[in-house]
């Protein structure tokens, strides 16, 4: 890539992020506030759309599409050699993947309850 200013403010604004996240306990409150962020949205998307059951198709690949790609984004990283140390998942990945299962946590919810 070009050395753009675009480019190098976008490079240091995330290098200062994972500085600042590089506390665990900072770390462990934004996974907590992505699974919840996720658990909210899923619970926003399936009530608005069966309010008049004319979206649900729609929802569900609205649904669908990003869960998959985001689990294929976190887990088709290659396995580390012998003897290589193990290295932690990015943060983004952490957070997508957690934004994920508040999703999908949300939406079996959801099911049960319609289902009792």
């Amino acid at each position: 890539m070009q050395r753009t200013r675009l480019n190098t403010l976008v490079e240091i604004t995330g290098d200062r992020l994972e500085l600042l996240f590089s506390n665990p306990w900072r770390r462990v409150s934004l996974s907590i506030i992505s699974l919840l962020l996720g658990f909210f949205m899923g619970s926003a998307i399936v009530t608005t759309a069966g309010q008049n059951a004319v979206w649900d198709i729609a929802a569900a690949i609205l649904l669908f599409l990003p869960t998959e790609l985001i689990s294929m984004l976190v887990y088709r990283r290659r396995r580390p050699e012998k003897g290589t140390p193990i290295t932690r998942r990015p943060l983004y990945l952490d957070v997508l993947n957690l934004f994920k299962i508040g999703l999908l946590y949300d939406i079996f919810l959801e099911a049960f309850k319609l289902g009792s």
